[in-house]
C-alpha cells in the first residue's frame, strides 16, 4: 500500500559541503509530487536521499529525518537493501540491462531479494508489471529478446515494470522523459496517471509544462549562489504554484525569468 513520506530537517552533504539543507516537507501518499528548480539546486540529490541511493556515493550523508509509515529510514537498525525495495526509483535514461531478456529484466529486483521462485509465479510477476507499465501487449510475444533491444521509451517503461515488481510502496523517478520523444514522452506521463493509484510517486523534471501536467504538488528547490546549499523555497498544490505562488522567486522562475 502506498504510503506518505514526511521529511524534517533535512541537510544532504557530500564530504565537508553541504549541498542541500533544511529540507520539510511532507509526500501525500497515492499521489505525484513534481519537483522542480534550476539545475544544480539540489533535487536530484535530495530524491536520492529518499531510499539512501546517495550511500553508493563516498562521502554523501544525511542529517535529519524521512519517516515513512513511521519508520525513519536512516535509523540504525534499518537495512538500505529494504528501503530501495520499498522506494523504487527510475533513472533519467533508460537503463535495461543489456545482457538480460524482457522477461529477465523484469524479474531482476525479485531474484535479487528472494530465493528461486516456481515459473507460473515468476510469469504472473512479469505479467503483471508489464502490464502496469502499459507494455504487455508490445512485448508478451518476445519475452525471451533483449531489453536494450526495444525502443527508448519501452526500455523506459520496462524499467518502471522492473521497479514496480517488487512492489514498492513509492516510486521516484528523476527525469524520466528527459531522453525521450514527444510520443514516448506523452505514453510515459499517461502511465504515471494511472501508477498514482497504486503508488506515491516523487518525479524530478525541468519541464513546467509536464510539472503541471502530472503532478497533484510542487516543489520549488532554488540556491541562493554558487556553492551555497539548495533548498526548498516552497511547496504548495501544483495549481497554486504555476498561478499564484506565495514566493516571488517562484513565480520568477515558473514564468521563466531565470532557470
Amino acid at each position: 500500500m502506498a504510503k506518505s513520506i514526511d521529511v524534517s530537517d533535512l541537510d544532504f552533504y557530500y564530504g565537508d559541503f553541504k549541498a542541500v539543507e533544511g529540507v520539510t516537507m511532507t509526500i501525500p501518499a497515492r499521489s505525484v509530487t513534481a519537483l522542480i528548480g534550476p539545475s544544480g539546486c539540489g533535487k536530484s540529490t535530495f530524491l536520492r536521499s529518499l531510499n539512501r541511493m546517495h550511500e553508493v556515493i563516498p562521502g554523501a550523508r544525511v542529517d535529519g529525518k524521512i519517516v515513512i509509515d513511521g519508520q525513519n529510514l536512516y535509523d540504525s537498525d534499518v537495512d538500505p537493501v529494504q528501503v530501495r525495495r520499498q522506494v523504487g526509483m527510475v533513472f533519467q535514461r533508460p537503463n535495461p540491462f543489456p545482457t538480460m531478456t524482457i522477461y529477465d529484466n523484469v524479474l531482476a529486483g525479485n531474484r535479487l531479494n528472494s530465493k528461486r521462485m516456481p515459473k507460473p509465479e515468476a510469469d504472473a510477476i512479469v505479467e503483471r508489471s508489464l502490464r502496469g507499465a502499459n507494455l504487455w501487449e508490445e512485448v508478451k510475444d518476445r519475452l525471451g529478446k533483449p531489453g536494450s533491444s526495444l525502443s527508448g521509451g519501452q526500455q523506459q517503461r520496462l524499467c518502471i515494470a522492473r521497479a514496480i515488481a517488487v512492489e514498492p510502496q513509492v516510486l521516484l523517478m528523476d527525469e524520466p522523459c528527459s531522453a525521450l520523444d514527444p510520443i514516448s514522452t506523452a505514453a510515459i506521463e499517461d502511465l504515471i496517471h494511472e501508477l498514482r493509484t497504486d503508488y506515491t510517486i516523487v518525479i524530478v523534471t525541468h519541464n513546467m509544462q509536464q510539472a503541471a501536467r502530472v503532478s497533484e504538488d510542487t516543489g520549488f528547490f532554488n540556491l541562493a549562489g554558487a556553492g551555497r546549499p539548495g533548498r526548498l523555497v516552497e511547496m504548495n498544490p501544483t495549481r497554486k504554484i504555476f498561478s499564484n505562488p506565495d514566493e516571488p522567486s517562484t513565480e520568477a522562475y515558473v514564468s521563466g525569468r531565470f532557470g
